[in-house]
């Protein structure tokens, strides 16, 4: 079975392979190939929930060398729960981008699609931080493709911003590990959890450094408060499939102050022992106002989107911050709820800009058009589900979250921002409903874009989740308390990457 582990990055690097040296053949053939390498990816997913069950962890050593000198893709509880929800989203992206023809626009976008699946799973299996840049990297090469994807001015201007901050969390990324590698000679995350644990008290000071650098290079992929800037423009911009896989890259780096800063600093650091959750916790106050007010003051329906998306990292950064058994659950039920909802989103305010003819995606009074009452319905579920009110998986996400903070000290600042933006949220998105759905033109929309019914199936598909995550809420949060419990004690993630028992060899 730990052929689990690396058959999620095999199907991904083959199918970019695949698509992108079938230069003699159609397009159609194209689409079948990736359709078919996406229920292929699905299926792998789908076995390593239930490789799972078995055993807790698959810790897979490329080359035969073993941790912490080779290097090492980990699966377990945590990144499973990641690469579903990618396998989700990027099945509702490509299904959507073949719908809407959005693969004909441009050069290559098929290899650069699995490209960047490709470096989103390596980013969750890998065991080491060095490995984590590489990857990074990779699905950072193929999302500047992507988001150019199409062409357009409003594109090379965001995509511009987009890879400069890049560049410079490159930059601090490389920084930050490399302290850690002078420090203690390995970069292998569990490996580095142990050293760390066992630290001079001389290296504290230059440890902790080195992993506030790193807070700030994950909290740029993140789009934490004052470096979110990129985020709005880039999502916005780009092309609505784009803009639906690129849901899941701000969640990589909330995934990497999980794994990274809650192994290295968790519970067996000593003094360093979560020391940057107060970081986390208010800089996600901060973003969570200023997502609110991006939200509000969002002219056009994308950007407001984009904006909701700030929102959700938002919440997932307080969650973060309060470091509770309870917010963690609720923080792992919330993300893949956000993403998949978020991603959908997308979708329906890509199809409404392309019904409005002119007026596209500006959230004002408009002409009457086709479908209006199927997408002022889709519009309002997604707003719900984004807004977290019930009854949908939002609310229980949300609710998790309140609950797990009761104990905090900083509970009051906690409940009032998370609700109050909720509210404004729903105020916000209410107000363009009103004013695309309702206050509209006599005359109708004459435009030459057909929608047809094949353009909903993959938002129907992404919108169901939210339903089905009530629906088996029992199951999905015992399995995530599971994954939290290995958060709080990541004993068996070290034994396991190192094949060592902690209590014989360990002195």
């Amino acid at each position: 079975m730990n052929i689990a582990t690396i058959l999620p990055l095999l199907i991904p690097i083959l199918a970019a392979i695949v698509t992108l040296f079938a230069s003699k053949a159609s397009l159609s053939q194209k689409r079948i190939a990736s359709m078919l390498f996406m229920v292929m990816l699905i299926s792998s997913t789908v076995y390593a929930l239930y490789a799972l069950s078995i055993q807790d962890y698959f810790v897979y050593t490329l080359g035969n060398w073993e941790a912490p000198f080779g290097i090492v893709l980990v699966l377990d509880k945590l990144s499973i729960i990641l690469l579903i929800t990618t396998a989700l989203l990027s099945l509702g992206a490509l299904w959507y981008s073949i719908s809407a023809q959005y693969d004909v626009v441009g050069a290559n976008f098929h290899p650069l699609f699995w490209l960047q699946i490709f470096g989103i799973n390596g980013a969750f299996l890998t065991g080491d931080i060095f490995n984590l840049f590489v990857f990074f990297e990779i699905l950072l090469l193929a999302s500047y493709n992507l988001l150019l994807h199409g062409q357009g001015k409003g594109r090379t201007k965001a995509g511009l911003h987009y890879v400069i901050i890049n560049l410079v969390g490159s930059t601090l990324f490389l920084f930050g590990i490399g302290i850690l590698y002078g420090v203690f000679g390995t970069l292998n995350i569990a490996d580095l959890s142990l050293k760390i644990s066992q630290m001079s008290p001389n290296d504290v000071s230059l440890v902790a450094s080195a992993g506030l650098l790193l807070l700030v290079v994950f909290g740029l992929k993140a789009a934490f408060f004052p470096l979110y800037l990129w985020l709005p423009s880039a999502y916005s911009k780009t092309s609505a499939p784009v803009a639906t896989l690129f849901a899941i890259m701000t969640k990589v780096g909330l995934y990497s102050i999980i794994r990274v800063h809650g192994t290295l600093f968790g519970t067996n650091a000593n003094e360093l022992a979560f020391y940057y959750t107060p970081w986390v916790f208010w800089i996600g106050i901060l973003t969570l106002i200023m997502g609110t007010f991006g939200v509000m003051s969002a002219k056009d329906l994308r950007t407001q989107v984009a904006y909701v998306v700030l929102v959700s990292v938002a919440t997932l950064l307080v969650a973060l911050g309060i470091n509770s058994t309870g917010s963690i659950n609720g923080a792992l039920y919330y993300m893949v709820h956000s993403t998949l909802l978020a991603g959908g989103f997308f979708l329906v305010a890509d199809m409404i800009a392309n019904s409005r003819g002119t007026i596209g995606a500006v959230i004002t009074k408009g002409p009457n058009f086709r479908y209006i009452i199927s997408l002022g319905s889709l519009f309002f579920a997604f707003g719900i589900a984004v807004a977290g009110l019930p009854p949908l998986s939002g609310f229980i996400g949300k609710l998790m979250i309140l609950q797990g903070a009761i104990t905090y000290s900083m509970w009051g600042v906690a409940f009032t921002a998370i609700l109050i933006s909720s509210l404004l949220v729903v105020i916000s998105l209410a107000k363009s409903g009103s004013q695309i759905f309702y206050d509209t033109n006599k005359e109708r929309s004459d435009i030459s874009y057909e929608i047809t019914l094949h353009h909903f199936y993959p938002i129907f598909l992404l919108v169901s989740i939210a339903p089905l995550m009530v629906l088996f809420a029992h199951p999905i949060t015992n399995f995530i308390e599971l994954a939290t419990n290995a958060f709080f004690d990541p004993t068996a993630y070290i034994e396991a990457v190192l094949g060592i028992n902690l209590a014989k060899d360990i002195v």
